[in-house]
């Protein structure tokens, strides 16, 4: 091993999906203003779509903990009903879904008064529905779409996820990640994570040059 190198200790850097780590600027503004609007929402049913990395998890779960949710995957609806109170159902499928299951979720959440929170890749026009009933009750739900972060999110992350590992890094490094990272904020905490492992295998503060290998080498290039 070379002189100057370390070998880096892994250490704990699981998301935080609590508000202080959430970050909010104009590409999720609307859509985290009217999930966290709760319980003021225009019905008991609200479905979030979005693509990878555009912080469904994230806002779906500060939902939950404010709402004291039952949190349950949409593949588990086919072997267990939740309790009747509110529900979170994650990563609905467009090609897998539970539409029996949730008819019956929906139906009851409209009787006895609680609240379900669905989250999906795909927007309902997308999903394949064979039944009427499910299809009929699932367009009762209030659709709120989160699109990719843009620039100014991005950036907010990135410095944020580096001040959260204690690293100072200089604005222009900040701005050749960002003209050059996958936009996604899923991205943005696995290429800081990656960075840092580079800086202390490497025992070198976080550079440009330092940036530049590590999206070379997480983009095969």
């Amino acid at each position: 091993m070379g002189k100057g190198r370390q070998i880096p200790i892994p250490l704990s850097h699981a998301p935080a999906y609590d508000r202080d780590s959430y970050l909010i600027g104009e590409a999720n503004r609307q859509a985290s203003g009217i999930v966290l609007s709760w319980p003021q929402w225009s019905g008991p049913v609200m479905l979030l779509s979005g693509p990878p990395g555009s912080g469904k998890t994230h806002l779906a779960r500060l939902w939950a903990e404010e709402a004291e949710a039952e949190m349950v995957e949409a593949g588990e609806l086919f072997r267990r009903e939740p309790a009747p109170a509110n529900v979170l159902v994650e990563n609905v499928e467009a090609e897998a879904v539970p539409q029996r299951e949730l008819f019956h979720l929906i139906n009851r959440a409209r009787e006895e008064g609680f609240f379900v929170l669905l989250t999906s890749r795909s927007p309902l026009s997308d999903w394949k529905l064979s039944l009427n009933d499910a299809a009929s009750r699932l367009r009762l739900a209030v659709p709120v779409v989160l699109g990719e972060p843009d620039d100014q999110l991005l950036r907010q992350v990135l410095v944020k996820l580096f001040a959260d590992r204690q690293l100072d890094v200089e604005r222009p490094v900040i701005d050749y990640i960002l003209l050059r990272m996958e936009r996604s904020l899923s991205e943005a905490q696995a290429l800081v994570a990656a960075i840092d492992e580079a800086s202390l295998s490497e025992g070198r503060r976080i550079t440009r040059p330092l940036a530049a290998r590590v999206l070379a080498a997480r983009s095969g290039n």
